[in-house]
């Protein structure tokens, strides 16, 4: 029988790494100050999807390839860069920013878009890859089916996901009082781009 005390231990694990602020969580909050917490949800789903991606690359053995092939890997890693590079940058120097917390208006932004960017967001940051590649063979126990294991993994990364950037996006949601001042937006996109620009920059130099 499967030792359930590791998917507890895994939930933690998991948890806390998720729920630590990053690229993707300042984003959420954002989009949501601007356009509401329901149309940030198309934004964690986004994300939410990007890790499952990485965690059935993870899971096939496929992870393992990339991370051990320095061609691969370096593509992956310098697409990431470039991504957060550019989400930072637009931060810093176009009027809405990634952040956009200006007052809400009738024609909100398109959902479709948003999901994009949110799975776009998460794609290009490959530590996610890394991450899984280097824990579920922790927790996986060889001697019972690889499937069920696999399967409630991932069940507990995608709804990790959904929950951890749900709090985001309320958090966010709650903040639009301060839409009104310009002033403040700016000053959350310019930390908002600092803070993609540094996420970039840790990702540049993840070795392979």
């Amino acid at each position: 029988m499967i030792d359930l005390a590791i998917f507890p231990l895994f939930f933690i694990t998991t948890f806390i790494v998720i729920l630590s602020p990053g690229p993707a969580a300042v984003s959420v909050t954002g989009l949501a100050a601007g356009n509401g917490f329901f149309h940030s949800l198309w934004m964690i789903l986004g994300i939410a999807l990007g890790n499952v991606v990485f965690f059935v690359l993870s899971a096939t053995g496929i992870a393992a390839l990339i991370v051990a092939s320095p061609t691969l890997f370096t593509v992956i890693k310098w697409g990431g860069v470039a991504y957060l590079v550019y989400l930072g940058l637009s931060a810093l120097f176009s009027k809405g920013g990634v952040l956009k917390l200006q007052q809400r208006q009738k024609k909100a932004p398109s959902l479709w878009k948003s999901f994009i960017q949110g799975f776009g967001l998460e794609i290009a940051n490959p530590k996610a890859l890394m991450y899984f590649a280097a824990l579920l063979p922790q927790f996986i126990d060889l001697q019972h089916p690889l499937i069920p294991q696999l399967l409630i993994f991932g069940a507990i990364v995608f709804l990790l996901d959904v929950f951890c950037y749900s709090l985001y996006a309320y958090i966010g949601s709650k903040s639009t009082a301060f839409a009104s001042n310009p002033r403040i937006a700016k000053w959350i996109n310019r930390s908002a781009g600092t803070m993609l620009l540094f996420a970039g920059a840790k990702v540049a130099f993840i070795e392979s």
